[in-house]
């Protein structure tokens, strides 16, 4: 796929802008001492970790430098869970002047490494100049640390966390603006991956879709009206006064729905709750609907306003007077005209039902309104070993491919076979 000019001319920037750091591989090749790794120890590399993409992308129209504190959240035992029984780690790489030319964090957990096929851990936050040597540096040291700890393989680039932020490498869609917590890479962090030795897991698309009334497919139409004439069922945006209820109502689909996709776990109450009561301040009520069959939750469509439409003016410091103004720019001003659809979910007894018909013919009532003030929905995470949920938002949802994310998977063993994550419903094919 071409590049997009402003792509090119941001690239070209890290090398020009920042003297000694886009050191062209030939030149830095014949110094005989090129890059010193540390580990981020104090408070000051954990700035220089945080900053660093500021200077790497600068210039770059459609990147979204990212809440300081949502990065460090990962990193602190207090606000992330897996790091009670895991651990993380994290490095700085400099070159021979002294400025740092890369980062990355690897992190594993033991619960989650032991849901695959051999105990997997992952790297993520990987940011770092094009030179294969520099991103090798950095990869060798997740994989020597991880193996260190008992794992025979690694993801990347991962997030040591959910899904749904910082997950995968952005392989298509160089010329868009990322999603809140979703990544964006210069292209050629693809050659540095494969480069390496990491092979294709799995691919993630995000689906778009301009919000206007009377797009759907005609098919959704004809599966509501057969719903109608059920009884029972029933579909329904939430309360936000009841946040407990819809909390309650996500863990029990949630569970059901995705607790059988490889390497993600099921949600216990507390977890459930806090993350309703971390949405609430920038919520629209009117983007996340249940389905009900004899009041039983069975699907849920979980949408937020995309905050990465706001926050880039923040350059990652969020502190009261930002908070202040996210909040009013989310109420008064229509800068945040995106809709980021976190996760579709129905519990497979209801599959083939309709129930997705249902739930997205529920929020093209708000879409219908006058009280709309977003145009563009996106919808992230569409695995392809999920070739129904692909169907589905393709037929009923009817946007289309947008963007394109890959997570890699690096064997420790070089000579092990390697495989792809299993298709969901059949089996997968073991090629790229």
């Amino acid at each position: 796929m071409l590049k997009d000019k402003n792509i090119q001319i941001a690239e070209s920037l890290v090398t020009l802008n920042f003297p000694g750091w886009g050191l062209s591989t030939e030149y830095e090749g014949s110094m005989a001492e090129k890059y010193t790794l540390e580990e981020v120890r104090t408070q000051h590399q954990v700035r220089e970790f945080l900053d660093f993409p500021k200077k790497l992308y600068a210039g770059n129209r459609y990147y979204v430098h990212p809440l300081d504190s949502d990065i460090e959240s990962r990193f602190d035992p207090a606000r992330n869970g897996l790091l009670k029984e895991g651990e993380a780690i994290r490095w700085l790489l400099r070159n021979n002047l002294g400025r740092i030319v890369g980062r990355i964090a690897a992190f594993y957990n033991p619960e989650v490494a032991s849901l695959n096929e051999q105990p997997t851990g992952g790297c993520g936050f990987f940011e770092c100049i094009d030179d294969q040597l520099a991103a090798d540096m950095l990869f060798d040291a997740s994989r020597d640390w991880l193996a260190a700890k008992g794992m025979e393989a690694m993801d990347g680039p991962i997030n040591f966390g959910e899904r749904d932020q910082w997950w995968g490498l952005l392989v298509e869609g160089f010329e868009f603006q990322p999603l809140y917590a979703n990544p964006y890479n210069f292209h050629y962090y693809k050659k540095l991956f494969e480069n390496y030795g990491f092979q294709n897991y799995f691919y993630q698309h995000t689906y778009l879709r301009h919000l206007k009334p009377g797009e759907l497919n005609q098919s959704v139409y004809e599966r509501v009206k057969r719903l109608k004439e059920i009884p029972g069922y029933r579909f329904c945006h939430i309360d936000r006064n009841n946040l407990d209820q819809a909390a309650d109502d996500f863990r029990l689909v949630y569970n059901k729905a995705w607790a059988q996709f490889p390497g993600v776990k099921p949600m216990d109450r507390e977890k459930t709750h806090k993350m309703m009561r971390s949405m609430k301040p920038i919520m629209d009520e009117k983007l996340i609907y249940f389905a009900y069959f004899n009041d039983e939750p069975i699907g849920f469509f979980i949408m937020i306003p995309d905050l990465n439409r706001i926050i880039g003016r923040f350059k990652g410091r969020m502190n009261w007077f930002n908070g202040l103004r996210l909040l009013s720019i989310l109420k008064f001003r229509k800068t945040a005209d995106r809709v980021f659809a976190i996760i579709f979910g129905v519990v497979p007894e209801f599959h083939g039902k309709g129930i997705e018909s249902g739930l997205v013919y529920e929020f093209e009532k708000y879409v219908a309104s006058d009280q709309l003030r977003y145009k563009t929905m996106e919808l992230a995470w569409v695995g392809d070993f999920n070739p129904v949920m692909m169907r589905m938002v393709e037929n009923y949802v009817c946007a289309k491919k947008h963007k394109l994310h890959a997570t890699y998977r690096y064997l420790f063993d070089r000579t092990k076979p390697f495989t792809r994550c299993p298709r969901l419903g059949g089996a997968r094919r073991n090629t790229d």
